[in-house]
């Protein structure tokens, strides 16, 4: 995955976004002349996948002083340990102190949501999950959740701004939506291949109306070799997808000769869902996650300035001076 380019927003910029009492204290020093070369360390209270450190390394840069600043840092996508320093910034105080609650912020949730992907895809063994999360978080936060979700190693997103920041193409299929205003299942297919470019894949959604063994035969026959994929979503109100439904579908699929189908399954995915299907051996192709992961807990991060002017320096309970990690790599 190519790397994005982050702008910082402008209500970060402004102090907007900031706990009060980070910008009082600026305001405070900067009118007692008071501006230390401080010496600020970042950590995670749990182990996860790190996400975000490319957006906070495009504030960083916006913010700090070029001729007085050494960031260093674990990268985007790595594993990360509780209390692991992930995060070091050396700076004149006044010129990154107001950001401190968006540094932690942009860390815990976008690291929350990477690792919950992560856990998706690890359950997975290898089978592809698309992220699905983006009708679960705020739509101004939708495309940094999809944008994690490939991080934590999602194979796509549909959000159109998740899979821009990711450097990807948007993966969807059809909504329920579109099949019900046409009223047939294989009317509504036919009309996503009529319109849809060539490139983008044709997966039909067969649970809408009518069995979906058999909606998969009617669309199947109606688009042939152009089909790619049918995608399983049974409502938990008619029991959800099972083993035993993906079994069924794949078998009438390969005696009617469409072997090159492919089965995608989304609905309620989660690690546990995700292992049921392996270990029941059914036949899926890839599967949609969307709430476990836009849903997942943020992972806590704490910042906590070590050095003054060079001196080691820390509040109680924390060990003053630079805690080694040779994991690091200087940023800035």
């Amino acid at each position: 995955m190519k790397l994005p380019k982050f702008e910082p927003d402008k209500d970060i910029i402004s102090g907007e976004t900031t706990d009060i009492y980070f910008a009082r204290t600026v305001e405070i020093l900067k009118k007692e002349g008071i501006n230390p070369v401080a010496t600020m360390q970042v950590f995670p209270q749990q182990a996860g996948v790190l996400c975000g450190m490319e957006e906070v390394k495009a504030l960083l840069e916006r913010i700090l002083p070029k001729d007085n600043r050494e960031v260093w840092a674990l990268a985007e996508g790595d594993t990360i340990s509780a209390k692991e320093v992930v995060l070091r910034i050396t700076a004149p105080y006044q010129s990154y102190g107001m950001y401190e609650t968006a540094i932690d912020g942009i860390l815990a949730h976008c690291s929350g949501w990477a690792t919950a992907a992560r856990e998706c895809v690890n359950a997975a063994k290898g089978i592809p999950i698309i992220s699905f999360g983006a009708r679960g978080v705020h739509p101004s936060v939708a495309g940094r959740m999809d944008y994690a979700a490939i991080v934590g190693g999602c194979a796509g997103c549909s959000s159109v701004a998740g899979a821009k920041l990711a450097g990807i193409e948007p993966s969807g299929t059809i909504p329920h939506a579109m099949i019900i205003a046409f009223g047939d299942t294989v009317k509504a297919t036919v009309a996503f291949d009529k319109y849809m470019p060539p490139e983008v894949p044709r997966i039909s959604l067969v649970d809408t109306f009518k069995d979906e063994a058999e909606e998969s035969l009617r669309v199947a026959e109606a688009l042939g070799k152009k089909l790619n994929s049918v995608r399983l979503d049974t409502p938990a109100e008619r029991g959800r997808v099972t083993a035993d439904l993906v079994k069924e579908v794949r078998a009438r699929l390969d005696l009617a000769g469409f072997k090159h189908v492919k089965i995608f399954v989304s609905g309620g995915l989660d690690p546990e869902r995700i292992t049921y299907f392996l270990e029941n051996k059914a036949p899926v192709d890839g599967f949609g996650a969307g709430r476990y992961i836009s849903g997942a807990r943020p992972i806590d991060f704490t910042a906590d300035l070590h050095q003054i002017d060079g001196k080691p320096m820390a509040k109680r309970g924390r060990i003053p001076g630079i805690t080694p990690n040779p994991r690091l790599n200087r940023i800035l």
